[in-house]
């Protein structure tokens, strides 16, 4: 049922009279849930619906009264938006389809950010633009907060460490054009494990904050203030020269010393190492640059802490870079699977023949970019420092125990000769309970039998963390695996604690074994540790035995066992 009448003449089509075609049309504009407006080619209204009129604060008969008619750019609030605004009108006047988003501050209106699209109309009295606002500023918050929360460090507020990285590769981007100066601040606080280890990783989270709050306090404007990751923080210093940046450093130590953290009653007292790097001219790039601070930081520290270090290129700094570059080549090694197990055979002093076959040290190598096969008296120091030993570890138990051809090349000889193999366990994983979690599983699901595996841990490990390692070696052994110190006596530290330790043997220094012929000190001490191993039933093994000269020494005092070029130079794995 079609109560509208059709136009005259003809049958199909329904006929709206004008008027009620304006109404209803009015009508619809009046109910739209954007903001609509026709304006001239002066940009005055002409047309403003009642919610676009709520929006900019002013009442819509005022925005289209005849002769006063207000231009819309007045109405923005925001120069940008203005201009935007102008250009994309243009464009529409032209005949194209405008579409941008702005944000708006009317006057007497809310601020909002809105998305304008524009098309012109063309009628007898000449061009109009109609136009459209939607409000979007619900979908704008959300995009700011997720673009903030991807830039900046939820703990403390401050830019993190990829936007940091962002804004210095920006920096020294533009350095062929701006040659600085500019700086690069690297601060790594000193006794932030002992307010964690203290009070809980809560005291520990608002020390972070706190500290960052003050640092933000020491620097411009324009500088960029980051958490580069756990206790380090970074600052990027914009148009300061060397000296400022330094006079900066010491601030911020003074600063950092002077703060007390208290927390449940308990009273801290914080510092930090810093190092500055040159922002100029010779900037090779933002890695370079950053790696550099860093050197710096650490070379501060290790001079003493609660101080600042400049980068100047000299020996300390530069064998520190060359420490840390070692990170990421090892942490792609160990993507790459670039490690390789090697064996030295341990010689049995006592039994008589050549008993090369029952004994021997599992090594490991790196194969670097080059193919080129690396000892890890190379790039241990840099995996012990930055904590890659738990992983590196990892990767030598999953290889020797686990599902790999090495694993059932050693279970196979094991098997068939009784052969016992040595394993070389770092004090970082004894301390990493993950890491003694996945070792008690590969000894669960290992095929070799877990008597033929010795671990091996370091003196002065041990004595640093007796405790713990006395309870790990008891959870171990368990297992049947048995226990060797390694570098004993390289310390001299006192007998008495290995009546308390469940070891089987002892690794004499090989610094203390090299000389023996010559040196009768050295002779002496071997001797000793000799007679304490063999009063308190322990094995001795002499490393860095290099002479045949040194081999007939170590019979005649009594050591058990021998390991070292005179009786067998490392040689890889069968399978690898």
């Amino acid at each position: 049922m079609n109560n509208i009448p059709s136009k005259p003449g003809t049958t199909a089509t329904p006929y709206l009279e004008p008027e009620i075609e304006r109404e209803l049309l009015r009508a619809y504009i009046d109910s739209a849930s954007d903001g609509i407006f026709v304006v001239c080619d002066e940009m005055k209204f002409h047309v403003a619906n009642p919610l676009l009129a709520t929006w900019l604060g002013v009442d819509e008969a005022e925005l289209t009264a005849h002769g006063e008619r207000l231009p819309i750019t007045e109405l923005f609030g925001v120069d940008e938006t203005r201009a935007a605004f102008c250009q994309h009108f243009d464009s529409a006047l032209n005949g194209q389809t405008a579409r941008f988003e702005a944000e708006i501050r009317p006057p007497r209106g809310e601020p909002r950010w809105v998305e304008i699209s524009m098309n012109r109309v063309h009628l007898e009295a000449g061009e109009l633009v109609i136009g459209i606002l939607r409000d979007v500023t619900e979908r704008m918050v959300l995009q700011t907060a997720l673009r903030h929360h991807a830039s900046h460090d939820d703990l403390t507020g401050l830019v993190n460490r990829r936007e940091f990285q962002q804004r210095l590769h920006t920096l020294v981007d533009t350095l062929p054009a701006d040659r600085g100066p500019h700086a690069l601040v690297y601060v790594d606080l000193d006794q932030f494990k002992v307010v964690n280890d203290t009070c809980g990783h809560l005291a520990g989270d608002e020390l972070l904050r706190q500290l960052g709050l003050r640092l933000k306090r020491l620097a411009n404007p324009r500088d960029v203030v980051a958490r580069l990751g756990g206790d380090e923080f970074g600052l990027l210093l914009h148009d300061r020269g060397i000296e400022d940046a330094m006079q900066l450093a010491e601030s911020l130590c003074e600063t950092v010393s002077r703060y007390r953290f208290a927390w449940d009653g308990r009273g801290f007292e914080i510092t930090a190492s810093v190092g500055v790097c040159p922002i100029d001219g010779d900037t090779v790039s933002a890695e370079d640059v950053l790696s550099a601070a860093d050197a710096a930081c650490y070379v501060a520290k290790d001079q003493g802490r609660n101080r600042t270090q400049l980068y100047f290129g000299g020996e300390t700094c530069k064998g520190k870079r060359q420490e840390m570059q070692w990170v990421t080549r090892l942490q792609k090694a160990l993507e790459e699977n670039r490690f390789q197990m090697w064996q030295q055979h341990i010689l049995d002093l006592k039994g008589g023949a050549d008993t090369r076959n029952g004994h021997a040290e599992l090594l490991l190598r790196l194969i670097d970019e080059e193919r080129t096969v690396v000892a890890p008296g190379v790039f241990f120091p840099a995996a012990e420092r930055y904590g890659l030993m738990p992983a590196i570890d990892r990767w030598v138990i999953q290889h020797l125990l686990l599902d790999s051809p090495c694993s059932a090349l050693l279970a196979d000889t094991a098997l068939r000769t009784e052969m016992k193999y040595a394993i070389n366990l770092s004090g970082a994983s004894l301390n990493d309970d993950r890491f003694l979690v996945f070792l008690e599983d590969a000894l669960r699901r290992t095929r070799m039998a877990t008597p033929a595996l010795c671990f091996e841990i370091t003196e002065t490990v041990a004595v640093a963390n007796f405790g713990r390692v006395r309870e790990v070696m008891q959870h171990l052994r368990q297992f049947g695996c048995r226990f060797a110190l390694d570098d004993f006596g390289s310390g001299m530290s006192s007998f008495s604690y290995l009546k308390n330790l469940p070891v089987d043997s002892l690794k004499i220094d090989g610094a203390l074994v090299r000389n023996i012929v010559d040196d009768a000190a050295d002779l002496a001490m071997v001797e000793a540790i000799a007679r304490v191993g063999s009063v308190l039933g322990l094995k001795t093994v002499a490393e860095f035995v290099e002479t045949d000269a040194t081999l007939q020494r170590l019979r005649e005092i009594g050591v058990d066992y021998a390991q070292g070029y005179a009786i067998h130079r490392p040689e890889p794995l069968q399978a690898n």
